[in-house]
């Protein structure tokens, strides 16, 4: 049986049945999030993500959704569920099963994407797996749902009974977003039917949940149906063992409804980490990087045992939710990119998720993608299979300057940060307590000095320009910046370039 690494909190009895430990092999700690990728393509990535250290994939929603043909096949038909059956674009149920297995074999876990807090918008149709449904009469026959399972005139009191007003936390839990059929979370068979499904996929061997629009969902229907979840499969799993929940919450500080509401319940998606990074390595309103010496819950942001961090999600790389196409940083601001990810991977902070995208052609007039839309590659046809680096699927967790700070950070993994420097600008460097030392330099021109980094005497490759797997240093396409020595008092000279991937990484 696998070892596991359990972080707790200190939590009620009655909390800590189903709060936020989570669960990775012994000396790994990040998610990836590979978007849109079916299962056979997950499958196959596990092999190289172990190899790599990553700890967990947070897969796409697996439910049966609605198939939107104009306009055509967009990602977020997969967040508009039909029924609980497991035909999509990503595969079937027996496709899903091998997924898990193989994937929890080589130690590398499954969080499951759950959209439990509505239905499809508007209309009427058949879904992926070939389900029908009529959203304006609300009968979902594949569940079944109907019009009792949803909220109505009774909770939500707006003209159209849609979210009209945000600062109304009855509204925002009580009313539909965007037009999506709102299902009534106090229902005891709305509960059942939804635990049912979560506890059929923990029987498949999932890990965890990242459960979908829990703002739009009172804290108190959550703990209920968390409360009747089983324990994670023993065939991956120490007897015991409760699945690992993050949950989606977009406060970003100026509504009543807080992602402390959430907390006791398990983590939360800490959307503010991916803005604060954003700008300050943008550089906006005159923000330095050697601001960041006390970064995280001194900034507003929740304790970093409650929170789940990351750069960029789905939502924000297109300009939803928060942030925006001037602070929030993805693949289209590469260098940028990179540098945001080192830090995070680097810094300790919150559990960290890896966004791993396809390519669209971003067209933002008046501060709107108009191709936010777009699907993964091919629609999801069955030939629109995964291959990093083809021009259609980005894969940031494969790029060198990410995986290898997996590595950094899974070496680092419980050390406090430590040797801190800084020149009061946008040049930066700390370690980590003798495991890591990082140095970045977001300022115009290289530079070089020799740097207390507390590791021991020895010779370092700088995981972000080399491939670390060799000794010496591989030379990763001609770029390696090659070794570097630190002597018996901790002491490295280290130069560091400006221009592309701005930094220095070493790590024991």
């Amino acid at each position: 049986m696998l070892s596991l690494i359990v972080f707790c909190l200190t939590l009620s009895v009655a909390s800590a049945q189903y709060l936020g430990s989570y669960y990775c092999q012994t000396g790994r700690d990040v998610a990836v999030h590979l978007f849109e990728w079916k299962w056979a393509d997950i499958e196959k990535e596990c092999s190289w993500l172990a190899e790599h250290g990553y700890c967990a994939v947070q897969v796409s929603p697996v439910h049966e959704n609605r198939v939107i043909t104009n306009p055509p096949y967009p990602w977020y038909q997969r967040y508009q569920p039909v029924s609980y059956k497991m035909g999509s674009r990503s595969g079937n149920d027996a496709q899903f099963r091998s997924m898990v297995s193989t994937c929890n074999n080589l130690g590398v876990f499954i969080y499951v994407d759950g959209v439990f807090n509505h239905m499809t918008g508007g209309g009427s149709g058949v879904g992926s797996d070939g389900s029908s449904f009529n959203a304006d009469s609300k009968s979902y026959p594949g569940v079944p749902y109907g019009e009792n399972d949803f909220h109505g005139s009774a909770e939500c009191q707006t003209s159209n009974g849609e979210i009209q007003d945000y600062n109304d936390a009855n509204q925002v839990r009580n009313c539909m977003l965007v037009g999506l059929r709102d299902l009534k979370g106090s229902s005891e068979y709305v509960r059942g039917m939804t635990s049912d499904f979560m506890n059929y996929l923990i029987g498949v061997g999932v890990a965890g949940f990242r459960m979908d629009a829990c703002k739009h969902m009172w804290p108190g229907d959550l703990e209920a149906l968390y409360g009747r979840l089983n324990n994670l499969n023993t065939q991956w799993f120490p007897a015991g063992t409760r699945p690992y929940i993050y949950q989606e919450v977009i406060d970003m500080g100026s509504e009543p409804i807080k992602a402390s509401d959430y907390t006791y319940l398990g983590r939360v998606t800490e959307f503010k980490h991916g803005k604060n990074l954003g700008d300050v390595i943008r550089k906006n309103n005159g923000q330095r990087l050697s601001y960041l010496s006390n970064f995280g819950e001194s900034w507003g942001q929740l304790s970093g045992t409650d929170a789940l961090v990351f750069i960029d999600n789905h939502d924000n790389q297109r300009g939803h939710g928060a942030g925006g196409f001037g602070t929030i940083l993805t693949f289209f601001e590469a260098n940028m990119y990179k540098i945001a990810n080192a830090f995070e991977l680097a810094w300790q902070y919150g559990h960290v998720r890896i966004m791993s995208s396809y390519n669209w052609p971003r067209n933002i007039v008046n501060g709107v993608d108009v191709n936010d839309w777009m699907g993964p590659p091919g629609n999801g046809g069955v030939t629109a299979n995964a291959v990093c680096f083809n021009g259609d699927w980005i894969c940031e967790h494969r790029w060198r300057q990410i995986s290898n700070m997996v590595r950094f950070h899974n070496a680092a993994l419980g050390y406090p940060v430590s040797n801190w420097w800084d020149n009061g600008g946008d040049r930066i460097a700390f370690g980590r307590s003798g495991k890591g030392f990082i140095v970045i330099n977001n300022e115009g021109s290289e530079f070089s000095q020799s740097f207390s980094t507390g590791l021991p005497a020895g010779t370092y490759c700088d995981v972000i320009s080399c491939d670390n797997n060799r000794s010496p240093c591989g030379n990763s396409g001609g770029s390696c910046r090659g070794e570097f020595t630190v002597d018996g008092s901790g002491m490295a000279q280290i130069t560091v370039p400006s221009g592309e991937d701005p930094m220095i990484a070493l790590h024991v």
